[in-house]
Protein backbone atom coordinates (compact mmCIF):
# COMPACT_ATOMS: atom_id res chain seq x y z
CA UNK A 1 0.00 0.00 0.00
CA UNK A 2 2.68 2.11 0.49
CA UNK A 3 3.32 2.21 4.23
CA UNK A 4 6.97 2.12 4.43
CA UNK A 5 7.01 5.44 2.06
CA UNK A 6 4.37 7.37 4.25
CA UNK A 7 6.33 6.20 7.45
CA UNK A 8 10.00 7.74 5.70
CA UNK A 9 7.99 10.97 4.99
CA UNK A 10 6.78 10.71 8.64
CA UNK A 11 10.38 10.71 10.33
CA UNK A 12 11.29 13.59 7.86
CA UNK A 13 8.20 15.76 9.27
CA UNK A 14 9.98 14.77 12.80
CA UNK A 15 7.90 12.03 13.87
CA UNK A 16 9.35 9.16 15.10
CA UNK A 17 8.46 6.07 14.02
CA UNK A 18 8.64 2.29 15.15
CA UNK A 19 8.22 0.04 12.66
CA UNK A 20 7.28 -3.64 13.48
CA UNK A 21 8.71 -5.33 10.49
CA UNK A 22 12.05 -4.07 11.67
CA UNK A 23 11.31 -5.34 15.07
CA UNK A 24 10.96 -9.13 13.64
CA UNK A 25 14.07 -8.86 11.23
CA UNK A 26 15.77 -7.72 14.38
CA UNK A 27 14.62 -10.53 16.49
CA UNK A 28 15.08 -13.12 13.70
CA UNK A 29 18.55 -11.55 12.88
CA UNK A 30 21.62 -12.23 14.19
CA UNK A 31 22.00 -12.12 17.90
CA UNK A 32 18.67 -11.62 17.77
CA UNK A 33 16.40 -13.25 20.50
CA UNK A 34 13.61 -15.22 18.46
CA UNK A 35 16.54 -17.05 16.98
CA UNK A 36 17.02 -20.25 18.94
CA UNK A 37 13.17 -20.26 19.89
CA UNK A 38 12.34 -20.30 16.19
CA UNK A 39 15.02 -22.33 15.45
CA UNK A 40 14.02 -25.55 17.75
CA UNK A 41 10.35 -24.92 16.67
CA UNK A 42 11.02 -24.97 12.96
CA UNK A 43 13.74 -27.46 12.39
CA UNK A 44 16.03 -26.61 9.42
CA UNK A 45 15.40 -22.56 9.46
CA UNK A 46 18.86 -21.48 11.04
CA UNK A 47 21.19 -20.62 8.81
CA UNK A 48 24.47 -18.25 9.36
CA UNK A 49 22.93 -17.90 12.69
CA UNK A 50 20.02 -16.14 12.04
CA UNK A 51 16.61 -17.85 10.86
CA UNK A 52 16.09 -18.20 7.11
CA UNK A 53 13.18 -16.22 6.39
CA UNK A 54 12.45 -18.58 3.04
CA UNK A 55 12.93 -21.34 4.61
CA UNK A 56 10.49 -20.12 7.66
CA UNK A 57 7.46 -19.39 5.07
CA UNK A 58 7.68 -22.56 3.76
CA UNK A 59 6.66 -24.01 7.05
CA UNK A 60 3.61 -21.41 7.49
CA UNK A 61 2.42 -20.81 4.18
CA UNK A 62 -0.88 -22.37 3.98
CA UNK A 63 -0.24 -23.60 7.71
CA UNK A 64 -2.76 -21.72 10.32
CA UNK A 65 -1.40 -23.90 12.84
CA UNK A 66 2.63 -23.02 12.39
CA UNK A 67 1.93 -19.61 11.85
CA UNK A 68 -0.08 -19.45 15.12
CA UNK A 69 2.78 -21.24 17.32
CA UNK A 70 5.15 -18.65 15.25
CA UNK A 71 3.10 -15.90 16.39
CA UNK A 72 3.21 -16.99 19.44
CA UNK A 73 7.03 -16.24 19.74
CA UNK A 74 7.26 -13.43 17.80
CA UNK A 75 4.11 -10.95 19.28
CA UNK A 76 5.09 -10.78 23.14
CA UNK A 77 8.99 -9.65 21.80
CA UNK A 78 7.97 -6.92 19.27
CA UNK A 79 5.42 -5.52 21.62
CA UNK A 80 8.55 -5.70 24.61
CA UNK A 81 10.54 -3.35 22.01
CA UNK A 82 7.19 -1.42 21.29
CA UNK A 83 6.93 -0.41 24.75
CA UNK A 84 10.99 -0.02 24.85
CA UNK A 85 10.42 2.50 22.22
CA UNK A 86 7.76 4.09 23.66
CA UNK A 87 8.85 4.45 27.10
CA UNK A 88 12.43 6.07 25.15
CA UNK A 89 10.35 8.15 23.43
CA UNK A 90 8.45 9.81 26.59
CA UNK A 91 11.73 10.03 28.47
CA UNK A 92 12.66 12.66 25.25
CA UNK A 93 9.85 14.67 25.73
CA UNK A 94 8.39 13.77 22.68
CA UNK A 95 5.01 14.75 22.40
CA UNK A 96 4.00 12.65 18.96
CA UNK A 97 5.27 9.21 17.61
CA UNK A 98 3.91 6.63 14.96
CA UNK A 99 3.77 3.10 15.02
CA UNK A 100 4.04 1.21 11.71
CA UNK A 101 2.16 -1.72 12.37
CA UNK A 102 1.13 -4.60 9.50
CA UNK A 103 -2.38 -5.96 9.88
CA UNK A 104 -3.31 -3.39 12.48
CA UNK A 105 -7.02 -4.31 12.54
CA UNK A 106 -6.62 -8.07 11.88
CA UNK A 107 -4.39 -8.40 15.62
CA UNK A 108 -6.92 -5.75 17.47
CA UNK A 109 -4.07 -3.15 17.56
CA UNK A 110 -6.22 0.02 17.32
CA UNK A 111 -7.00 -0.53 20.68
CA UNK A 112 -3.46 0.43 21.71
CA UNK A 113 -2.86 4.02 19.78
CA UNK A 114 -4.97 6.78 19.77
CA UNK A 115 -5.56 7.70 15.66
CA UNK A 116 -5.52 5.66 12.72
CA UNK A 117 -3.77 6.77 9.45
CA UNK A 118 -4.85 4.07 6.80
CA UNK A 119 -2.19 4.12 3.96
CA UNK A 120 -4.05 3.27 0.61
CA UNK A 121 -3.91 2.97 -3.12
CA UNK A 122 -5.86 1.15 -5.82
CA UNK A 123 -6.09 -2.77 -6.00
CA UNK A 124 -4.04 -2.32 -9.39
CA UNK A 125 -0.81 -0.64 -7.69
CA UNK A 126 -1.11 -2.82 -4.64
CA UNK A 127 -0.65 -5.95 -6.83
CA UNK A 128 2.15 -4.31 -8.85
CA UNK A 129 4.15 -3.76 -6.04
CA UNK A 130 3.84 -6.77 -4.17
CA UNK A 131 4.40 -8.70 -7.38
CA UNK A 132 8.02 -6.75 -8.12
CA UNK A 133 9.48 -8.58 -4.22
CA UNK A 134 11.99 -10.89 -4.81
CA UNK A 135 10.01 -14.27 -4.22
CA UNK A 136 6.35 -13.45 -4.23
CA UNK A 137 3.94 -15.39 -6.65
CA UNK A 138 0.14 -14.92 -7.64
CA UNK A 139 -0.75 -17.51 -5.38
CA UNK A 140 1.34 -15.96 -2.13
CA UNK A 141 -0.12 -12.59 -2.78
CA UNK A 142 -3.73 -14.00 -2.95
CA UNK A 143 -3.02 -15.84 0.16
CA UNK A 144 -1.22 -12.45 2.28
CA UNK A 145 -4.69 -10.55 0.28
CA UNK A 146 -7.32 -13.11 2.61
CA UNK A 147 -6.06 -12.41 5.65
CA UNK A 148 -6.41 -8.67 5.54
CA UNK A 149 -9.47 -6.59 6.08
CA UNK A 150 -10.60 -5.16 2.94
CA UNK A 151 -9.40 -1.81 1.85
CA UNK A 152 -12.90 -0.42 2.03
CA UNK A 153 -13.24 -1.45 5.64
CA UNK A 154 -10.03 -0.34 6.53
CA UNK A 155 -10.66 3.06 4.71
CA UNK A 156 -13.70 3.75 6.61
CA UNK A 157 -12.11 2.41 10.37
CA UNK A 158 -9.40 5.42 9.59
CA UNK A 159 -8.85 8.45 11.45
CA UNK A 160 -7.02 9.51 8.21
CA UNK A 161 -6.40 7.93 4.97
CA UNK A 162 -3.19 8.78 2.95
CA UNK A 163 -3.25 8.09 -0.58
CA UNK A 164 -0.25 6.38 -2.46
CA UNK A 165 -1.28 5.86 -5.58
CA UNK A 166 -1.12 9.54 -7.20
CA UNK A 167 2.47 10.59 -6.58
CA UNK A 168 4.52 11.22 -3.82
CA UNK A 169 3.41 15.04 -3.73
CA UNK A 170 -0.08 13.94 -3.17
CA UNK A 171 0.99 11.42 0.03
CA UNK A 172 3.25 13.80 1.48
CA UNK A 173 0.21 16.69 1.57
CA UNK A 174 -2.17 14.52 3.07
CA UNK A 175 0.21 13.81 5.94
CA UNK A 176 1.07 17.56 6.62
CA UNK A 177 -2.69 18.13 6.66
CA UNK A 178 -3.28 15.34 8.98
CA UNK A 179 -0.35 16.06 11.50
CA UNK A 180 -1.58 19.59 11.25
CA UNK A 181 -5.00 19.21 12.14
CA UNK A 182 -3.83 16.64 15.33
CA UNK A 183 -1.77 19.20 16.75
CA UNK A 184 -4.06 21.73 16.25
CA UNK A 185 -7.15 19.59 18.08
CA UNK A 186 -4.39 19.07 20.81
CA UNK A 187 -3.27 23.03 21.39
CA UNK A 188 -7.05 23.52 21.67
CA UNK A 189 -7.93 20.51 23.57
CA UNK A 190 -5.28 18.95 25.81
CA UNK A 191 -7.14 15.96 26.70
CA UNK A 192 -7.50 15.11 23.12
CA UNK A 193 -7.72 11.63 22.32
CA UNK A 194 -8.84 11.12 25.63
CA UNK A 195 -8.36 7.36 25.15
CA UNK A 196 -7.12 5.03 27.74
CA UNK A 197 -3.65 4.46 25.78
CA UNK A 198 -3.31 8.43 26.31
CA UNK A 199 -2.97 7.79 30.12
CA UNK A 200 0.28 5.75 29.64
CA UNK A 201 2.03 7.18 26.28
CA UNK A 202 0.50 11.14 25.98
CA UNK A 203 0.01 12.00 22.42
CA UNK A 204 0.85 8.42 20.63
CA UNK A 205 -1.04 7.71 17.40
CA UNK A 206 -0.95 5.25 15.36
CA UNK A 207 0.04 4.42 11.14
CA UNK A 208 -0.91 1.39 9.11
Amino acid sequence: MGKSTAARMLVNMGVPVNDADQSVHKLMGKGGSAVDEIAKAFPGTLKNQQIDRAKLSSFVFKNPKALKQLEGILHPKVQRLTQKFLRDQQRMGRKMVALDIPLLFETRGEKRVDTIFVVSAPASIQRQRVLARKGMTPEKFAVIRAKQTPDHMKRKRADYVLPTGLGRSVTYRAIKRALAKLQHRADQNPAFPNRSYRRRHPNVFRVF
